[in-house]
């Protein structure tokens, strides 16, 4: 399975963003319910999770 197979709908909503110009996104909204979320660089995905401890993962 491809990995656009498994994307959903993306969240639209502009990050909020420092005074350096570097954007915050809130890890809770990038994986929804599922707890997962796929993310593409160049050919490679990776998974983005959150753990039971409130620990972020992220896996190629």
């Amino acid at each position: 399975m491809t990995y656009q197979a498994r994307m959903t709908e993306p969240d639209r909503t502009p990050p909020v963003t420092r005074p350096t110009g570097t954007p915050i996104y809130d890890a809770q909204r990038l994986v929804g319910t599922q707890g997962t979320a796929t993310i593409v660089l160049d050919d490679k995905t990776y998974t983005l999770r959150i753990t039971r401890a409130g620990k972020l993962i992220l896996t190629k």
